[in-house]
């Protein structure tokens, strides 16, 4: 039976651009390797029964403010912690990324007004900043006055722009720690954009979890595919273009390794691959009560940036880049069970944490990460029930898109890929192409949208009528039944 179009992988990306096609009338099937959708966006019970972690994602800044899902109305429950971000300090005090301008430009003391100067007017226009921000690269921005005021401040290293700002500790410890989302050093150039651009979204929508896990993010995009006649197939993991029916255009949520291992011959010029960012260790807990933070905000927040100091952060994130495992790690930690009690047993809690570390290391950071933490909340050891662990290959084992446990499809935002191939049916969507990683679904948004206008141009009816025989997911013969 063929289709107008296919769909390999089933992560955010993938399940967008497979609702973008299925909304636009088109028939859609969409292939999962794992018996399981979702991607990044999954969550199992890894320790103890009644314990449900994320497996990947944890925290969904840019899936709250993505445009494409605030433009489906996803059925997802967002639980708002009480503070967005917490980041400990030596002295025992916390500096807090708040829902609220005010609270931070409290908590930063001494700086702010340097603060509210940065950040407000990103805060103020944030919608703007998100449409040309989440947009392909090589596109004429729509507000092209408020870009360039925040790319000539995104360009510059975190660290650079920290210090240039502010002259107290707590604020460039801030923007340190979010700054090192981007896989790289916060001294490394355009660091200041992941800084920028997660303290503006904080403020306009703040850091939720999802109810129930980021489970429901994939389980809510894949029923608006369902409610358009599209279809889904689980534990199939696809390997050969010829496993495939015939379709009119083929988008790859993969690494560009991945989709030219599959795609073969198909494909006329090889494509060009991003270079690998570093990996991840990652450690989830059952805990028999909440974090014991020295600082209070700490224990009232979503997220916690455990590292220090921006130099601590930045020699930390340096002697990854290096390829060494960093002694005192920074590490992101997420706290969901705080604000969702679906998470574990009353009375109990979850925690999740990872750090990064060099591509393919097998390194245990497990005692590494563990004195981080106690090092903001001493006893914490002693509330561990159960732990599970992932190095970089267990990451791998789980998403074979994560080569080396690179979460983040390749390294910087300027390695990003486009989204056509020499293959004028094949597309990539996945977060090696722009605006890359995050649960935004823009990556698989804008692939869709580029393949509606080549490869589907007589039939591009926007339509968003169900259909009456859309089917439900089903798994390929001989599939497990549980991941």
């Amino acid at each position: 039976m063929s289709r107008d179009a296919i769909v390999i992988g089933s992560g955010p990306n993938g399940l967008s651009a497979a609702v973008v096609l299925a909304r636009a009338g088109l028939s859609v099937q969409v292939h999962e390797a794992q018996p399981v959708i979702g991607g990044g966006t999954r969550t199992d019970a890894l320790t103890l029964p009644g314990f449900a972690h994320d497996v990947c994602s944890a925290v969904h800044p840019m899936a709250i403010a993505s445009p494409f899902f605030r433009e489906l109305a996803l059925g997802v429950e967002w639980v708002h912690p009480d503070i967005p971000l917490a980041h400990p300090l030596d002295d025992g005090t916390a500096v807090v990324l708040g829902r609220s301008l005010d609270e931070t430009v409290e908590s930063v003391g001494s700086d702010a007004r340097a603060y509210r100067a940065l950040v407000s007017p990103f805060v103020a226009r944030c919608d703007d900043l998100l449409e040309d921000a989440l947009a392909p690269i090589l596109r004429v921005p729509r507000h092209p006055l408020l870009m360039l005021r925040f790319g000539a401040r995104a360009a510059l290293p975190a660290t650079l722009l920290a210090s240039l700002s502010f002259g107290g500790e707590r604020a460039r410890a801030l923007f340190a720690g979010c700054a090192a989302h981007a896989f790289l050093p916060p001294s490394a150039p355009l660091t200041g954009s992941f800084a920028l651009l997660f303290a503006a979204v904080a403020h306009a929508y703040g850091w939720p979890v999802a109810r129930g896990g980021s489970q429901r993010i994939a389980e809510a995009l894949a029923a608006e595919l369902r409610a358009h006649g599209g279809e889904i197939v689980v534990g199939d993991r696809v390997n050969d273009m010829r496993m495939l029916g015939d379709a009119r255009a083929y988008l790859f949520d993969t690494s560009p390794e991945i989709l030219e291992r599959v795609a073969g011959d198909r494909l006329a010029a090889p494509l060009r691959r991003p270079r690998r960012g570093p990996g991840i260790f990652k450690i989830d807990y059952a805990l028999r009560g909440p974090v014991p933070w020295r600082a209070e905000e700490c224990r009232r927040a979503g997220t916690v940036h455990v590292g220090g100091s921006l130099e601590d952060i930045d020699r930390a994130e340096r002697e990854v880049a290096d390829g060494k495992h960093a002694e005192r790690p920074f590490v992101l930690v997420a706290q969901q069970s705080l604000f969702d009690a679906s998470r574990a047993p009353p009375g109990f809690h979850t925690l999740w944490a990872y750090c990064h570390v060099p591509n393919g290391s097998s390194f245990d950071m497990t005692s590494r990460i563990e004195a981080q933490i106690e090092r903001f909340a001493p006893g914490f050891r002693d509330l561990v029930m159960a732990r599970s662990f992932m190095t970089t290959r267990e990451v791998e084992e789980h998403d074979a898109n994560f080569a080396g446990g690179d979460i983040s499809g390749g390294l910087s935002i300027l390695s990003k890929l486009g989204y056509t191939t020499a293959a004028r049916d094949i597309y990539l969507c996945s977060a090696s192409t722009a605006p890359g990683p995050g649960v935004h679904g823009m990556c698989g948004y804008h692939a869709a949208m580029t393949a509606l206008r080549r490869s589907f141009r007589e039939k591009r009816t926007e339509s968003s009528r169900p259909r009456s025989d859309a089917p439900t997911t089903h798994r390929s013969p001989g599939a497990p039944a549980t991941w």
